[in-house]
């Protein structure tokens, strides 16, 4: 990693590890409450009386919220001192959650989610912007693969965490313990948080921001799909005003004399494998986290705690390998390291696709790590050479476009998984037992990630040297 002592924009000395740990520390108990949630939905709907589709919008409306906050990122980092923005995240995230943990109504934590998801959509592209910025392009990925350790092991923590509170104390105290923590780093901030982003102050562009409005209209549609008593006229009339916005979002980003979203760095060709890379492998990595929990209690029969359990190995390989594959990215160069993580991916979709029958859960436990192993390859390097591909003044640009495309991405595979596996297992059941119409289905999605898979190996296999591309970008 960097030097323990680097230089802010003052000119004053700090201490790096500090100020990346608060940093991390910060984002991690973010990415916590995104994912800890669905273990307490039963307990929700029964202490508000909502349904499962309705208690559902604590996690749908958080994911579309947060988009639509993503490409504000680079205009706040550009406009605002970095300790003003960090702190105003975490005391917004704060007052959400308090607001949570009052609540009376089901409106009103909905109210708390969306003042939380705020927070988090601007601090996920924010926060990898500042570490990539603040340290040399030949260490970038390994302080990278730091982070990809913190947020990938908060993947399954978040779960865990809210068994763990739920099991001792009522829903309330979930929250209390993401008060405590973003209360305890705020405090810290004041002293390990530095200015140390250089300003571009601008206008904020209001009319690209209702265009990116669009983000959240084909997002909810995306999420319907595979739901029952859905009204697809009004969602396709729904998906195209969401898809006339968000082309004209993009048209205007082109030209205007300063873009909210700077999308100049999709003329770079590496970029685009980056962003292309990062979307894929994080696609397969939601994908097993939603689906072989469903897989281990529809099929094995498991407990849904013993099915999230399950997932604790693949997660904690993930997190092992990510500071590896930083600095085995540093080394030995992004290509060979993303071959090698789109490779592991695609070996594990391919045994699920090829074995058939009924699975035992050791041999799922075991595809699952290979995957998700796969992934700590591929998605933090990929940022990492995204932003080596670019000048450093795009980085903030381009982390914001990455960080949306693989959420958008991430929420599309989810939702074609759910569809193929619902659709395809009705289809058989009149010729078939449920329970093998059931494996059919799962082997339909199986193949559909492998094709996904195969497609982001040969991405990998374009990639370009990255020193070559940043040059030429800065040419332009």
């Amino acid at each position: 990693m960097a030097e323990a002592q680097s230089i802010d924009l003052k000119g004053k000395p700090y201490n790096h590890l500090a100020f990346i740990w608060t940093l991390l520390a910060g984002t991690f108990t973010m990415s916590i409450s995104q994912s800890s949630l669905s273990t307490a939905y039963p307990t929700l709907m029964r202490y508000f009386g909502v349904s499962a589709s309705t208690v559902q919008w604590l996690t749908t409306g958080f994911m579309l919220v947060m988009v639509v906050m993503m490409p504000v990122s680079p205009w706040l980092l550009n406009n605002l001192r970095f300790p003003i923005l960090f702190m105003s995240m975490l005391a917004l995230f704060d007052v959400g959650t308090f607001i949570i943990y009052l609540a009376t109504s089901f409106p009103l934590m909905l109210l708390g989610r969306v003042m939380e998801a705020m927070a988090v959509g601007i601090m996920f592209p924010s926060y990898q912007t500042v570490m990539l910025r603040i340290t040399p392009e030949d260490k970038r990925g390994g302080v990278m693969g730091f982070a990809g350790l913190v947020m990938g092991s908060a993947l399954a923590v978040g779960p865990i965490i809210s068994g763990i509170v739920l099991k001792y104390t009522t829903w309330q105290g979930l929250f209390v313990v993401f008060m405590l923590i973003i209360t305890v780093v705020f405090l810290v901030a004041f002293k390990t948080i530095k200015d140390v982003m250089p300003q571009k102050t601008s206008r904020l562009d209001y009319i690209s921001v209702i265009g990116s409005l669009g983000f959240i209209g084909i997002l909810y549609v995306v999420n319907q799909i595979g739901s029952t008593g859905v009204n697809w006229g009004a969602q396709s009339v729904l998906l195209i005003v969401s898809l006339l916005l968000v082309a004209f979002f993009v048209w205007r980003q082109f030209h205007v004399t300063s873009p909210l979203l700077d999308l100049r760095v999709l003329k770079t060709f590496n970029f685009d494998l980056a962003v292309l890379l990062t979307g894929t492998s994080y696609i397969a990595l939601i994908v097993v986290t939603i689906i072989f929990p469903l897989y281990y209690q529809n099929v094995l029969g498991l407990s849904p705690f013993a099915s999230g359990m399950s997932l604790v190995p693949g997660a904690v390989l993930l997190s092992l390998l990510n500071p590896l594959t930083g600095r085995l990215a540093d080394k030995i160069g992004f290509k060979g390291t993303m071959l090698t993580g789109m490779g592991m991916i695609v070996v594990g979709w391919a045994l699920l696709a090829i074995i058939s029958g009924k699975q035992p859960l050791i041999v799922m436990i075991l595809i699952a790590a290979l995957i998700e192993g796969g992934n700590a390859f591929v998605m933090m390097p990929a940022v990492t050479l995204g932003a080596n591909s670019l000048p450093d003044q795009l980085i903030s640009h381009g982390t914001a476009v990455i960080t949306t495309v693989r959420q958008i991405l991430g929420s599309t595979g989810v939702a074609v998984a759910t569809l193929i596996l619902a659709v395809v297992t009705a289809s058989h059941k009149a010729t078939m037992s449920a329970s093998a119409a059931t494996l059919v289905g799962y082997r339909r999605v199986f193949i559909t990630f492998l094709v996904v898979s195969v497609l982001g190996f040969i991405f990998a296999a374009m990639l370009r040297d990255g020193r070559k591309q940043k040059a030429q970008a800065a040419q332009d």
